[in-house]
């Protein structure tokens, strides 16, 4: 590993080239990944802490930036869900190669209304729903339970919809502070910081590499 070596060429990035808003920044940023076409652009490596303070990660799917944060969804007794229920501050992380971007956004995870929650999950394909439904996100299970539940509840309901559990919904993440990383030659790279103020304002500095 120790020789495994990644040069940055990417073209610089400077105060001229944000907006003033990180959010609306970083909707161009997810925007331009899914337009340029790369797997999984909206795939973000998300951080939560449990109440002893001990951090755990996993990827998640981005699935909005609207009422100026990052929406995600998953079932709320999960390991993240319980975590985010003792201790609502969260991180992510979201890095496109091709670009040569990285995006870090900290900030506080609090649950979406219900009917947002339904009409995700209404949205989703009649697979995802039966998945979603049965599963007892992160506790010990064997393959064959998992598919004997998926046969059970596909004979319940043979066709979308499917009654959507009342632990799964979203999860909107307010940010605090956003950080967009470019990766430039010679590990010189361009990082900026965006810090949220007493009065819903921004302060945005650069930081060293």
């Amino acid at each position: 590993m120790k020789d495994v070596r990644e040069e940055y060429h990417a073209e610089g990035l400077s105060e001229g080239h944000l907006h003033d808003n990180p959010v609306e920044q970083a909707r161009r940023w997810v925007d331009e990944a899914i337009e340029a076409g790369f797997p999984l652009p909206n795939a973000m490596t998300l951080a939560t802490v449990s109440a002893d303070g001990q951090p755990s990660t996993r990827v998640v799917l981005l699935k909005g930036i609207e009422g100026g944060g990052f929406t995600f969804f998953t079932h709320y007794d999960s390991r993240k869900g319980e975590e985010i229920a003792a201790n609502a501050k969260v991180s992510f992380t979201m890095f496109w190669q091709p670009f040569d971007r990285q995006m870090i956004v900290i900030g506080e995870a609090s649950k979406v209304d219900e009917e947002e929650s339904e009409s995700y999950f209404a949205s989703r394909p009649y697979a995802s729903q039966i998945s979603a439904a049965i599963s007892p996100q992160s506790q010990p299970t064997s393959r064959e339970w998992l598919e004997a539940e998926v046969e059970a509840l596909q004979q319940q309901h043979p066709e979308a919809p499917v009654p959507r559990p009342a632990n799964w919904g979203g999860y909107r993440i307010t940010p605090t502070e956003i950080q967009f990383w470019h990766g430039r030659p010679s590990r010189l790279h361009d990082r900026f910081r965006y810090r949220k103020q007493a009065d819903g304002s921004w302060v945005r500095e650069r930081l060293a590499p």
